[in-house]
């Protein structure tokens, strides 16, 4: 039973154990018990763990690879994990938000004049002028660090990288943001340019690594970063040129979080894999891996997903944190002990929200036994 959910995948030149990932989440929580929670993750059984939003640039509040602190705590992470044998990915990542325009807003945030729910909408508002007037060269700079900071991720003891294609490169892609009038701005192919730089920067100097890529969709009203489904026939072409190994399928974001981190009852995405038509789409336009996510849960539905090559691997996140050992449970036929992921999003996305971190309710019935 599950035999596809516990067969090996070879994911770009990487071979993972089972088709199970742990998504790219923010945790928010300190170091020492991010640790804890990722190693607990791992050793639930799962194949591979994203790390989300390792930055490419030198400075900024996580863990930079450019540090010896920072390479320091991403190894610890890299035995913790390794120690279960499991994988683990970097997913590269450069901010599009204009730290310069955001201190306007510090004052109305710290006097409660802003909430933290109202401070999103504004500082979506500044990547299109941020991005449209950055200089060519500054842009080439960001492009090219994601080569050496997939080199320092490797000597970091991750396995691979994954290149964030929402924020910069994915405001980069979309018209919804990129209003530029160069080689960077206008047509998709001038506008997947950003993109395909970062890839080729990272094949460059890593011939052989995998190189997964969240490509994020737009399917408006949602999503404003990305590509638009029409536009995938260009834009994964591209990608897969430059040295894309994979592809990590998801809804665009810059919107509502709770778009892209979907509620039970949200009106457009509360089924059960909800993004995976997105997947149908990339599908089509390559042989690579196609690695699904959106409110996974169920074994049985994951393993149709998979026998019937939908989808090569499923992501999660919410669920894994509910609980880690889905893939245990699954591969041991004791799938009916799982704890199922309701998608109440009050205390994962909820947490992160308020900056509390990311937790689930399960957690508060422990407490309470």
């Amino acid at each position: 039973m599950y035999e596809m959910i516990n067969s090996p995948l070879d994911y770009g030149g990487l071979t993972l154990k089972n088709r199970i990932i742990f998504a790219p989440t923010s945790m928010g929580l300190p170091r020492h018990e991010l640790l804890e929670r990722l190693g607990r993750i791992a050793a639930g059984g799962c194949a591979m763990i994203i790390i989300g939003d390792v930055p490419v640039l030198p400075g900024g509040v996580v863990p930079s690879l450019y540090t010896a602190k920072g390479q320091a705590f991403y190894r610890s992470l890299a035995d913790v994990v390794h120690r279960e044998g499991c994988r683990l990915c970097a997913q590269l990542h450069q901010s599009d938000s204009h730290f310069k325009a955001m201190l306007q807003y510090v004052p109305g945030v710290l006097t409660g004049r802003i909430s933290r729910e109202e401070l999103r909408p504004l500082l979506n508002k500044q990547v299109g002028p941020y991005i449209t007037g950055l200089p060519v060269e500054r842009v080439r700079e960001i492009t090219e660090a994601f080569g050496r900071a997939a080199e320092l991720a490797l000597q970091a003891g991750f396995d691979m990288v994954q290149v964030h294609g929402d924020r910069m490169c994915g405001s980069f892609s979309s018209a919804f943001f990129n209003h530029r009038t160069d080689g960077y701005g206008g047509s998709l192919e001038n506008r997947a340019r950003f993109a395909v730089e970062a890839v080729s920067a990272v094949r460059r100097r890593l011939p052989e690594v995998p190189i997964d890529y969240k490509l994020a969709v737009r399917r408006p009203p949602y999503g404003r970063a990305g590509v638009l489904e029409e536009e995938l026939p260009i834009f994964v072409p591209m990608l897969e040129a430059a040295g894309v190994t994979s592809f990590h399928v998801t809804l665009a974001d810059h919107g509502d979080l709770r778009d892209t981190i979907p509620p039970k009852d949200h009106p457009a995405f509360g089924a059960e894999g909800c993004f995976l038509p997105l997947c149908d789409q990339v599908r089509g336009l390559t042989r690579l891996p196609v690695c699904g996510v959106g409110g996974l849960t169920d074994p049985e539905f994951v393993e149709e997903q998979l026998r019937s090559r939908r989808i090569d691997c499923a992501a999660m996140s919410r669920q894994l944190v509910a609980d880690p050992d889905w893939p245990q449970k699954v591969r041991s036929g004791r799938a009916e002990e799982i704890r199922r992921c309701v998608r109440c999003n009050k205390r994962c996305l909820g947490g992160m929200m308020a900056h509390q971190g990311v937790h689930c309710i399960y957690e508060e019935r422990k407490e309470i036994k």
